[in-house]
């Protein structure tokens, strides 16, 4: 598979990854926790902004850090940058959920670790998906020129 993606295809890569989990996570997270789907709605998005966020700031401080440091990445390193980033991302979005539902900072926990219990295969799936889906309209473009 090609691996060149322009920078409006990575946006539009991302934004459909996030669009389609608040899709699918929102009424099920309703049903589970019992509340509107409003207001899930409302939370899965904060979070996934809080992701977003999170995710500029703290790969931005991660790469100059490797740089400083003239760390190399490596698997460890991947496994550190992964528990580090989900680990920062609990710290941050635990207490959000728990004040947004009104439930005890456990149940948020439960809550956030069942959600990023489902978001391990939803990317693998997700990306996979896309890059198949992706291989095959260029193939046809290519074909059809």
């Amino acid at each position: 598979m090609t691996a060149n993606k322009s920078i409006t295809e990575r946006i539009f890569q991302a934004i459909g990854f996030e669009l389609l989990a608040i899709l699918i996570c929102t009424p099920l997270l309703a049903w589970i926790m019992g509340k509107p789907l409003v207001e899930m709605g409302a939370v899965t998005i904060a979070v996934a902004l809080l992701a977003l966020g999170w995710n500029v700031v703290f790969n931005g401080f991660f790469d100059r850090l490797l740089k400083r440091w003239n760390i190399a990445r490596n698997a460890w390193v991947r496994v550190a940058h992964a528990l580090l980033f989900e680990g920062g991302l609990i710290v941050m979005g635990v207490p959000l959920i728990a004040w947004w539902l009104s439930v005890s900072l456990w149940q948020a926990f439960l809550l956030d670790i069942g959600v990023l219990l489902f978001f391990l295969p939803y990317t693998y799936v997700y990306h996979w998906g896309y890059d198949v889906v992706r291989e095959r309209l260029v193939m046809r473009s290519v074909c059809q020129n």
